[in-house]
């Protein structure tokens, strides 16, 4: 009998062997390269469509013939214009607005004395809107293809203003307990559905401008967060089951009533959709892809 026992012993030891692949699993979830390099390509592919051929100019200039007057959109009223107060970071507030960011990303991470957090909280927002002002004046000029008037010309791509809120909301997530880290990713979401439809329907900047700097944002949170050590990066984040459907139906709800005119119902959707588009992009950065993640290497730690 000892005979027969003594070979079924190890047979409880492979569990010890399954926890090999522990070690270099989260390192391989936690710092993944391969998000930095879409969110770029879908952030290329937008100027190419968008900006670079006829019929993707002439698409969007067209929206601005829908609607010629930004005093027409729901949001005017706080659009910063004729002396009104401008919702953040809406006309003269942007760089107050992203002045602040930074200030609390400091106190952050002097109170908290999370160096490497704060730092790619700092360059993500750095990045993103420092990358987007060179990307706009110098690198990605828009080449008149159709022979658009004169004032259409004067947007750039991609959006200064959507920019912000995008980059300041996944700094934010970097500096946060993964505890609290989808409700303030909740917040900073149905910010830039508001701040996003609001550019895109008062004609401050095209739909393609408004998507291309949530891109922008989305891939230097992506690149940040590969750089990060591991005992650094943003770990997976769970949320409360009903958390995602809530939050992505309160941006659409916001998106709606931030984009709506009352001249036309056409450039109404499109900016609601694209500021839908841009805040369930950045929830995914934030909240599913380390969920998903999560998820995939459950298994593997059994």
């Amino acid at each position: 009998m000892t005979q027969h026992d003594s070979p079924s012993l190890p047979a409880h030891r492979p569990g010890a062997s399954r926890k090999a692949p522990e070690d270099p699993s989260p390192s391989r979830t936690t710092r993944p390269w391969m998000p930095a390099l879409l969110y770029t390509l879908g952030f290329l592919t937008v100027y190419l469509l968008a900006i670079c051929t006829p019929w993707g100019q002439r698409a969007e200039n067209a929206l601005f013939d829908l609607g010629k007057f930004r005093e027409e959109a729901w949001i005017f009223p706080l659009s910063g214009a004729y002396g009104s107060t401008p919702l953040p970071p809406l006309e003269l507030s942007a760089e107050p607005t992203l002045m602040a960011g930074l200030a609390v990303i400091v106190v952050l991470t002097l109170v908290r004395r999370c160096w490497r957090q704060g730092c790619a909280a700092l360059g993500v927002v750095i990045l993103a809107t420092g990358g987007n002002e060179v990307l706009k004046k110098t690198i990605l000029p828009r080449p008149d293809l159709v022979g658009a008037p004169e004032g259409l010309l004067d947007q750039g791509f991609p959006s200064g203003h959507s920019a912000i809120p995008a980059a300041l909301t996944l700094a934010a997530v970097l500096m946060v307990s993964p505890r609290i880290r989808p409700y303030v990713a909740t917040a900073g979401v149905l910010w830039l559905a508001c701040i996003a439809a609001a550019t895109a329907t008062m004609g401050g900047h095209r739909p393609s401008e408004v998507l291309g700097a949530t891109l922008l944002a989305c891939a230097c949170y992506g690149l940040v967060t590969w750089l990060l050590p591991p005992a650094a990066a943003p770990g997976a984040t769970r949320s409360p089951r009903p958390l995602p459907v809530i939050t992505l139906t309160l941006a659409l709800a916001i998106a709606l009533v931030s984009g709506a005119r009352n001249d036309t119902l056409t450039r109404s959707l499109v900016s609601a959709a694209t500021a839908f588009i841009c805040a369930a992009l950045v929830w995914y950065a934030v909240v599913g892809r380390p969920a998903h993640t999560a998820r995939r290497t459950r298994p593997a730690l059994g």
